[in-house]
């Protein structure tokens, strides 16, 4: 992934809180293209048409690799249209409509109110053999009631990215718990260098989920139950109030935590980002960098990274679900040539299969070969499938009041309680 504003944005999407659930949008905030011919669907060779959407990648190359993957596929025609704006609210309201696309990309694969909507197609049978292939907590992510609803095209992830240089001076060895994060911002901070930046709202829109990971816990428990209020959680987020007002966290940054600018120009010691902003890094500071995941917290918690994954959906209203069911195989599970080059050609990636883990050469080495470890090792799917969007929000206001405004942690996250609980009893 590139460094550049858009790849960022687009990145903060997968691994957000995110799926969007609007219907009120109408067809036209895409502009009206869905990709499909005016005809019935068919082109001149008897062979079907299909219309494949993306988001609007940030990498230079994506697209036209898109384009040149659909033009490969012989046994439809698979028009690829690229999508700018808010992508996930646009693909949400096409879906409502009989003019959607035919194969979409989906953030953590499709939302839980497009599969209760019955608007995408069970893809259980596609993987076959490949199946032992994914990571099962990938396939879990995009799984409902047994039937999968994504095939995982790619694996982005968060991380913390550190200057070795700055933390050999200060005599800091790299933070693997909080408390040594916290201390360590401290020592790093001098002169107009602050030790630590988690973005320019102090952290308040990325740490929640690593918070409850590192914890012990997550947003929903094994019986998908909420799993958020507690006293663990709520003397982290206390800590990271305390850390807000400390004058170690770097705010008001250029760029936000999505791009590599802060660390690379010696704004700060230590910073949370993503895989993405890797290649740039490299380009600007050389070998004088190192990644780790977020500290663990307490005595029984463990270190974590959230991970995300695009993945490809068929819409339940397509005219040729059969054949874009068998494009959707053919691109993102046969076609391993493709999907290797997909993900470290044109950003920077890990291939969703684990195999070709392996012959990705640029995760081979260094920072990113250690990323890759920690994904293996502490990841986890931001967020549970029934997350909705209506949780999310609540959760990351109250996440942004407790750290910035030092509201109580408790009462604040019974309120978000009350909402998950009132989202959950939809799927009971």
């Amino acid at each position: 992934m590139t460094g550049s504003a858009a790849s960022g944005a687009t990145r903060r999407s997968v691994l957000g809180a995110a799926g969007a659930g609007l219907a009120g949008l109408a067809l036209a905030a895409c502009g009206g293209n869905t990709g499909r011919p005016a005809d019935s669907g068919s082109s001149a060779g008897g062979k079907p048409t299909l219309a494949q959407w993306y988001h609007q990648y940030g990498e230079d190359g994506t697209e036209a690799a898109a384009k040149r993957f659909a033009a490969a596929y012989p046994n439809a025609t698979v028009n690829v249209t690229w999508v700018p704006g808010d992508y996930d609210k646009k693909v949400a309201a096409s879906l409502l409509t009989n003019a959607g696309p035919d194969v979409f990309e989906a953030g953590n694969g499709p939302s839980i109110d497009m599969i209760l909507g019955n608007q995408v197609v069970d893809l259980s049978g596609l993987l076959g053999d490949a199946r032992s292939d994914y990571a099962p907590w990938l396939l879990d992510r995009m799984t409902y009631k047994d039937k999968l609803y994504g095939i995982p095209q790619d694996i982005d992830m968060q991380l913390f990215v550190y200057r070795k240089s700055m933390l050999s001076k200060a005599g800091v060895e790299p933070p693997k718990t909080l408390e040594e994060l916290v201390a360590a911002a401290g020592k790093l901070t001098t002169g107009k260098v602050k030790g630590l930046f988690l973005g320019n709202d102090g952290g308040a829109g990325v740490v929640g989920g690593p918070i409850l990971w590192s914890t012990g816990h997550d947003y929903l428990g094994r019986d998908n139950q909420p799993d958020f209020n507690n006293a663990d959680v709520q003397s982290a987020l206390s800590t990271f109030h305390t850390l807000f007002t400390s004058g170690h966290l770097l705010l008001g940054a250029p760029s936000d935590w999505s791009e590599p600018n802060a660390i690379a120009q010696g704004l700060t010691a230590m910073q949370w980002t993503g895989l993405w902003t890797l290649p740039a890094l490299t380009k600007a500071l050389g070998d004088d960098f190192g990644v780790l995941p977020f500290p663990a917290i307490g005595a029984s918690g463990k270190q974590s990274v959230p991970v995300g994954a695009y993945a490809s959906a068929v819409n339940a209203k397509s005219a040729h679900t059969s054949a874009a069911k068998d494009f959707v195989k053919w691109l993102w599970v046969d076609q391993t040539d493709k999907q290797l080059e997909w993900a470290q050609s044109y950003g920077f990636h890990i291939p969703a299969r684990i195999s070709l883990q392996a012959k990705a050469d640029k995760l081979k080495t260094g920072p990113a070969a250690d990323a890759v470890r920690y994904a293996t090792d502490y990841g986890h799917v931001q967020t549970p499938l029934l997350w909705t969007p209506t949780s999310a929000a609540a959760f990351s206001d109250a996440i942004d009041k407790i750290i910035r405004s030092g509201a109580n942690p408790a009462s604040t996250l019974a309120g978000v309680e009350s909402t998950v609980n009132t989202e959950l009893k939809r799927f009971a």
